[in-house]
């Protein structure tokens, strides 16, 4: 039933949108062109959804097809908003001739014109977005680099370099050039230390069958740490067995570990320097709104106080607003991700930082602090649904540790 409620609602939002394309030109191939683009997005959407799957798990070619009809349905909602507009007001104008019997009416159809051409404007530009996002946007990766300075920082490591990566969603991936061209660049940054916060798969840990060699690439002095995100568990997958899932989580574990990375699971570990210590601690995830809470703070802490510098990582930053941000035991900074900052919105460093995301997580992107406390919530490096970024790029986030002086 919802599937003909989404058809009906697509042709007739079509079918209005049309007018504009008909009041611009009487070509007929463009009207075709039109119609057949329609109903090819269309056709293919319903193609790959209404095929028999594994719960809420989206192929590559799933998510084309949503991006291409996303990318066209946003173009005719713009459209069918001026023309409803323009409707209106001919109502109205119709209204006043017949009270005045002025001549207003003949104005109409040069104003329908104009206001159609407007609205074809306004329309191309996030239509043509979505589709760059797709082509382009999806892979054009910023090294973001921040400097944060504590009070309480050990001296030795004053100036210590971590890189962040977050949200591979590697199932999502149809480029290795531009998947080892990012790796290469995480490299690139020569940190101390490299941190993964999370959602390294979409859902089975077989997507990462073509690009386990390359991920164990990745290379820092101190090591590779991680974390599993919501995505990691599979919970999102209709499995044959409750048996099924739970080696299919195992798999995702070990090949981590296999990886060279050192994935923790609530737990912490000690990096010392001299006399100095570091502490990393990683929880499992922690979401509000629905999504698992597996993660333990406490647990994973355990042994430390407040005394001791720590860099958490969190998947889900509502954890860090949840618990972490006033923690007796003071978690210096946390390393998040998960919200992708949606891969749509608008950044310019210094005027805007706008996504929809920020209506649904307080911290979304970027550096945010309260209480003393920082907190780095990574863009992502990959994607998921829509496969394509607009505006929000994917992200390496490099931060040097500074002892404030």
């Amino acid at each position: 039933m919802r599937w003909i409620i989404f058809i009906v609602i697509y042709v007739l939002v079509d079918i209005y949108a049309f007018q504009a394309i008909k009041t611009i030109t009487k070509i007929s191939w463009v009207h075709y062109l039109y119609l057949g683009i329609s109903v090819l997005v269309l056709g293919n959407f319903l193609f790959q959804f209404l095929q028999s799957g594994e719960g809420r798990v989206l192929s590559v070619s799933k998510s084309y097809a949503f991006g291409f009809l996303l990318s066209v349905l946003s173009a005719k909602i713009i459209l069918v908003l001026f023309l409803f507009g323009e409707d209106l007001v001919r109502l109205v104008i119709g209204g006043v001739r017949k009270i005045t019997d002025n001549q207003a009416e003949k104005m109409i159809p040069s104003r329908r014109g104009f206001v159609s051409k407007i609205a074809l404007g306004i329309a191309a530009i996030p239509f043509a977005s979505l589709l760059y996002g797709m082509y382009k946007g999806k892979y054009n990766f910023q090294v973001l680099k921040y400097e944060l300075e504590f009070d309480d920082l050990p001296d030795a490591f004053d100036g210590y370099q971590i890189t962040q990566i977050s949200d591979v969603h590697s199932g999502s991936f149809d480029s290795h050039p531009e998947i080892e061209y990012a790796v290469n660049l995480v490299n690139e940054q020569k940190s101390d230390m490299i941190f993964f916060t999370g959602d390294l798969v979409n859902n089975m840990a077989t997507e990462m069958n073509d690009w386990k060699a390359l991920f164990s690439t990745l290379t820092a002095k101190d090591g590779v740490y991680s974390i599993l995100g919501n995505h990691d568990y599979g919970d999102y997958v209709d499995w044959e067995s409750n048996k099924a899932k739970a080696e299919n989580l195992l798999q995702l574990k070990e090949l981590q570990r296999e990886m060279g990375w050192n994935l923790l699971l609530n737990e912490h570990k000690i990096l010392e320097r001299g006399d100095d210590q570091l502490a990393i601690v990683g929880v499992e995830n922690w979401g509000a709104g629905g999504f698992v809470k597996h993660g333990d703070a406490d647990k994973a802490s355990e042994g430390l106080s407040s005394k001791d510098f720590k860099i958490m990582l969190s998947h889900d930053p509502s954890y860090w607003q949840e618990k972490l941000k006033n923690d007796p035991k003071k978690y210096q900074l946390t390393l998040s991700g998960h919200t992708h900052g949606m891969q749509f919105g608008i950044e310019i460093p210094g005027w805007i930082k706008w996504s929809p995301i920020k209506y649904r997580y307080k911290n979304w992107a970027g550096i945010y602090k309260e209480f003393g406390n920082y907190i780095n919530v990574n863009r992502g490096f990959g994607y998921l649904g829509y496969p394509g970024r607009v505006g929000i790029w994917p992200e390496i986030t490099v931060i040097k540790l500074k002892k404030k002086s």
